[in-house]
């Protein structure tokens, strides 16, 4: 029986499943055929939550030669995609998986099908030269991670540990690379925290003010005390803290009529200076402070009144010190490719805040460049420097 040990190979069934969060699209299937034929163990299990669609997961597990000595190493990632949008403004159908040159083309090929294909392919390798590892390995992927990540990977762990899985290491292999492999390994990531705002005010005749109150108003006094002073000036694994406003509206199509209500909607992304619950106690004592200096209207000296509510499950800020991990890929990758990788914390979230609960995670895997966007592709060449790197990973680790 042949071993799934080609990652362009892997990488074109999984690419011609059109899995489109939260949809399998038959992708879990083609995983699923990959890895029996290397010993694995293969389980499916679908999660529900109120209000979200149900998800199906895989979690596959290879005992190794020493199960209960060797150190168990985890994979983790997704299978689900973002829409392809304009399909008519693809070089090649999204989900063709053409090869044009030296690129292969489709939706997922870089987030993340591709880092899947790869770490299949040199576990194929690693099996085919040298026998099953000297220790237990998993692979831990997910349906949702592209919505709503409720059903997918944060279930899956805990339905894994309750039956008794235990992880030494673990790797997600997310698109970290911004130009080239080996230019960078995520240690940890900020911490993502989401608000609305809703400033009360009075409707009224725009031609009499002094009968209103202008929510505006009161909003622009507390949308400028959260920018300054700035939140923080950075520390040493992580840059400043940075809040954002992404969206301010009154529902207010007239222009003679002065608004009842205004909201707007915040994210702020967090370093560890700061944990969830002290953040949101500042941002209280900030507009706390401003709503009382705040007046809708000149002469009135009523605060602002407002309700601040903050998004269900903040996104946790984390980094992983552990040596072991981050050094043993760091020297794999500069064996394959001759860069040291640099160690970031930059970018947004990914389900690695779900598994640093149960251990060491770093995140690792092809050049992000074309992510999300229409003619996703990679380069050929990088599959295979990439199944390089995880094959000289998998026989460090074990060794």
């Amino acid at each position: 029986m042949s071993l799934p040990t080609d990652p362009a190979a892997n990488l074109t069934a999984l690419i011609r499943c059109p899995s489109v969060t939260p949809a399998e699209g038959g992708a879990l299937t083609a995983l699923e055929a990959m890895l029996k034929p290397l010993g694995f163990a293969v389980d499916r299990p679908v999660f529900s939550g109120e209000g979200t669609p149900d998800v199906e997961n895989l979690y596959a597990r290879l005992a190794g030669d020493r199960p209960g000595n060797g150190p168990h190493l985890m994979f983790a990632g997704h299978t689900d995609v973002v829409p392809p949008g304009d399909e008519a403004g693809w070089t090649h159908p999204p989900f063709s998986a053409a090869v044009e040159g030296s690129f292969m083309y489709g939706r997922g090929a870089v987030d993340m099908k591709g880092g899947i294909a790869c770490f299949v392919a040199a576990l194929a390798r690693h099996v085919e030269a040298h026998g099953a590892p000297k220790g237990p390995v998993s692979l831990l992927i997910t349906g949702d991670e592209e919505g709503p990540a409720i059903n997918g990977t944060v279930k899956l762990l805990e339905w894994a540990a309750a039956r008794g899985e235990r992880w030494d290491a673990a790797i997600v292999g997310e698109p970290t690379n911004p130009d080239a492999l080996g230019d960078m390994i995520k240690i940890g990531r900020r911490g993502s925290l989401t608000g609305d705002i809703v400033v009360h005010g009075r409707q009224g005749h725009i031609a009499y003010p002094h009968l209103a109150d202008n929510p505006v108003r009161g909003m622009a006094a507390l949308l400028d005390t959260l920018f300054y002073p700035p939140l923080d000036a950075g520390t040493e694994n992580f840059q400043p803290s940075n809040l954002e406003v992404t969206t301010v509206d009154v529902g207010n199509p007239a222009t003679n009529v002065i608004p009842a209500k205004a909201r707007a909607t915040f994210n702020i992304r967090y370093n560890d200076a700061w944990t969830a619950e002290t953040l949101q106690a500042e941002i209280h004592n900030r507009l706390d402070r401003a709503a009382g200096r705040g007046k809708l209207r000149p002469g009135r000296e009523d605060a602002v009144a407002f309700d601040l509510d903050w998004r269900v499950s903040p996104s946790p800020v984390f980094l992983t010190r552990d040596d072991r991990l981050v050094s043993g890929l760091s020297a794999a990758i500069e064996a394959v490719t001759g860069r040291r990788p640099a160690l970031s914390t930059s970018g947004g979230t990914s389900d690695a805040r779900f598994i640093k609960d149960y251990c060491p995670v770093v995140e690792f895997g092809l050049v992000g460049q074309t992510m999300h966007m229409v003619d996703e592709r990679v380069a050929l060449a990088d599959l295979e420097t990439l199944t390089r790197i995880y094959s000289r990973f998998i026989e460090d680790w074990f060794a």
